[in-house]
């Protein structure tokens, strides 16, 4: 089949948009149709899905079979229907053309379902449903199971085929919540400026395994779907969508004990979690994604939470990767010099940062790096990519460990409240990380 990209799912929807085909509703309509809307609240909102209809012959065979694969709902594997993008992200396309359904009905001035309690339909086809039923299942557990995550990672890059998660599912692998956020914004978007779906989806995804210059709008979607929905707007649209489902037979049941306070604590929390994962906490590209070679020996735990961090650049990659191609390249190259010539067991940093708007795993939250010689244990090294003696990363790159990656780690117990930064060259006889660099992270909390 065509690899599990974005670019392939650009090229069917392009190919359907192109010409006259016996399909004759939207993208979107057809994608309800093979079943990418097929949960009770999604139904009751944008109505039962048309009829499968036969493969469109603007579509090869192939084609036909990997849009149908990705659109067939498994609630046991819900991460079946994601698509790699080109910035490295893993999309679900349910929740997206869910949301673009809503968008382009918006457009053409689509009378809003009447569902009671009244819904925002954007939010209930993407994120509400998902997020109730998640923390609804969660509550009634032992404590131990996930109400959002994990991530996964895709067999090869390239030719992406299989994707593995990385833990046991729950109702929103990263996957879903990407997919939902990217159908609110799309979905938001098209309703006020309705165009051409492929040029919508190669917009905002850009094209290729990260080949073009710059990021494209899909590496911001955090922040993107952050200053859209605050909190208080996805509880209140969660909340409302528990409600409804109250009311529809197929999960009656499941809210059969629930009263109106434990909805409300449901929604509440929910909408918290939801805010601090992949809001206010940035993305972090896992390990099997860059394409890590194994640990060599025993990696040592740390004791957490710790108290410190020290800054660093790379110096070597000296130029900053913009794309994921070529972050994943210099984390490569960086660890085979860590572990060839150094003698190290691994890539020294806890964490790498790219100028394409993610972080890097290294070492990671759990296990002792090889950053700052002396003080590996006591606190996480974090790594600019580039040379920064001179000029400084880019101002939303800063802000993507002052103000995404620190906070987070407090917050999720890693890094102590009262926490200290430093540069790597206060703690040893290095220029690292960079005059400018420097300077810029001595206005930082917690420096000394």
């Amino acid at each position: 089949l065509p690899p599990r990209h974005m670019d392939s799912v650009v090229q069917i929807v392009e190919a359907l948009e192109s010409t006259d085909h016996s399909f004759t509703g939207t993208v979107p309509e057809l994608a309800r149709a093979l079943g990418g809307c097929s949960t009770p609240g999604c139904r009751a909102v944008l109505g039962e899905p048309p009829d499968v209809p036969p493969a469109p012959p603007t579509l090869s065979r192939e084609q036909w079979l990997l849009f149908t694969q990705l659109l067939h709902h498994d609630a046991a594997a819900p991460e079946r229907g994601a698509v790699l993008a080109p910035d490295g992200s893993t999309v679900a396309l349910g929740p997206l053309l869910a949301g673009i359904e809503v968008g382009l009905k918006r457009a053409t001035g689509w009378p809003v379902p009447t569902a009671e309690p009244p819904v925002d339909a954007l939010y209930a086809v993407t994120v509400a449903e998902a997020l109730g039923t998640s923390f609804l299942l969660a509550r009634d557990g032992d404590g131990n199971r996930a109400a959002l995550g994990p991530g996964g990672c895709w067999d090869d890059v390239d030719d992406p085929q299989n994707y593995t998660l990385l833990g046991p599912p729950s109702p929103i692998p990263d996957a879903i919540a990407n997919g939902a956020m990217d159908g609110v914004l799309l979905g938001a978007h098209l309703a006020r400026a309705p165009i051409p779906l492929a040029d919508l989806l190669r917009g905002y995804y850009g094209t290729g395994n990260g080949t073009e210059k710059g990021r494209p709008p899909s590496s911001y979607r955090r922040r993107d779907f952050g200053v859209l929905t605050g909190p208080e707007k996805l509880e209140k649209e969660v909340a409302a969508m528990l409600r409804v489902l109250r009311v529809l037979p197929p999960t009656r049941e499941l809210l059969e004990d629930v009263g109106p306070e434990e909805v409300a604590a449901i929604a509440r929390q929910a909408a918290r979690d939801f805010t601090e994962v992949y809001v206010e906490c940035p993305a972090i590209v896992p390990r099997c994604m860059w394409g890590a070679r194994p640990y060599r020996g025993t990696p040592k735990l740390l004791t957490l939470p710790l108290g410190s961090v020290y800054i660093h650049h790379t110096f070597i990659p000296s130029t900053p990767c913009r794309t994921f191609a070529a972050c994943a390249h210099a984390m490569r190259s960086m660890q085979r010099f860590h572990q060839d010539t150094r003698g190290w067991d691994d890539i020294g940093y806890s964490f790498v940062v790219g100028s394409d708007g993610y972080l890097y795993q290294g070492r990671g939250w759990h296990w002792v790096g090889a950053h700052t010689k002396g003080y590996n244990s006591k606190g996480y090294g974090v790594s600019y990519v580039g040379d920064f003696s001179a000029t400084l990363p880019d101002p939303d790159i800063i802000a993507l460990v002052r103000d995404g990656l620190l906070p987070c780690a407090v917050r999720t117990g890693r890094l102590h409240r009262n926490y200290t930064l430093r540069g790597h060259r206060q703690m040893g006889r290095t220029d690292c990380p960079g005059n400018s660099l420097f300077r810029e992270i001595e206005t930082w909390h917690g420096f000394k």
